[in-house]
């Protein structure tokens, strides 16, 4: 088994630490809550006090953070992982931080260090089950030291070399954006039009956008939004989504109206709430 530093326990990366562990590997874990190391602390993991006394020794150093400027933060703040790390150690990122945040920091690391980029698809409950889908951006034989590691996690895919899980990732973010909003608007349309939402979803589960609206016909319904993706993670990923298709040369035209509409639902307090919180803001409903 591996010795394993995981850094950034929350709602998706305590669920992942905690499945590593369970699988036999040595877990050093950090948090920038300290709190939050308790539960895999009882499990057998050491918690850190810095990242860099976390990635000390580890052959395997994990970030699952919220935001580029976090990731920036643990890697190269102050007692940041990268002043620990040393050729022969591999830091794996999880996040969803977007192209120009995995260049940038892969360019300063020190040498001999590769930097795989390994965002997953899924959200809490996959997480804690084991099912997430992860998109590997590495050479070959880096995915090949880490697939068994990350297998742990849910499918393992390779993607191509440095930088191409951060790519997939921005273009699997941009349907599930977009098909949350059209869900939305299909619905307030719908509501206008006098049709009854019982109906309108029962139709729309079996229309293109139908996973999504099985996956959140049970919010909806109730009004209540308890988050396993929260929306302001989700209209992050919009604005990287926009970011690296101007970067690209290419013009968009769904993926800002989507974040538009994220946007405002973060401004009317739905921040924190699940991402299907926009379809109640596109409704004209108060979510809960």
């Amino acid at each position: 088994m591996s010795k394993i530093a995981f850094l950034g326990l929350g709602e998706m990366g305590a669920p992942m630490a905690s499945r590593l562990l369970r699988a036999g590997h040595r877990l050093a874990v950090w948090n920038r809550t300290l709190e939050r190391t308790a539960p895999l602390v009882e499990g057998g993991a050491v918690a850190g006090g810095t990242p860099a006394e976390t990635a000390a020794g580890a052959e395997l150093v994990i970030t699952m953070l919220a935001t580029p400027d976090a990731l920036e933060q643990v890697v190269f703040g102050e007692s940041g992982l990268a002043g620990m790390l040393a050729a022969g150690q591999v830091l794996v990122d999880m996040s969803t931080v977007g192209l120009a945040a995995i260049r940038s920091i892969a360019s300063r690391l020190p040498p001999g260090v590769p930097l795989i980029d390994a965002p997953v698809r899924g959200s809490v409950p996959q997480a804690t089950e084991g099912r997430l889908e992860v998109f590997v951006g590495a050479s070959d034989e880096d995915f090949a030291r880490i697939q068994p590691i990350l297998g742990a996690l849910g499918t393992v895919r390779h993607i191509g070399g440095p930088g191409a899980g951060a790519a997939m990732k921005l273009v699997v973010n941009l349907v599930l954006g977009v098909a949350m909003v059209t869900m939305g608007e299909a619905l307030a349309l719908g509501k206008s039009l006098a049709l009854p939402r019982g109906l309108l979803l029962d139709v729309l589960a079996d229309s293109p956008i139908g996973p999504i609206v099985k996956g959140k016909r049970g919010l909806v319904e109730s009004g209540r939004y308890p988050p396993s993706f929260k929306l302001r993670h989700a209209e992050k990923d919009l604005r990287l989504v926009e970011e690296a298709a101007a970067s690209a040369g290419r013009e968009l035209k769904a993926a800002p109206a989507a974040h538009a509409w994220l946007d405002e639902a973060a401004a009317r307090g739905a921040a924190d709430l699940d991402f299907a919180a926009v379809v109640a803001i596109i409704a004209g409903e108060q979510p809960g």
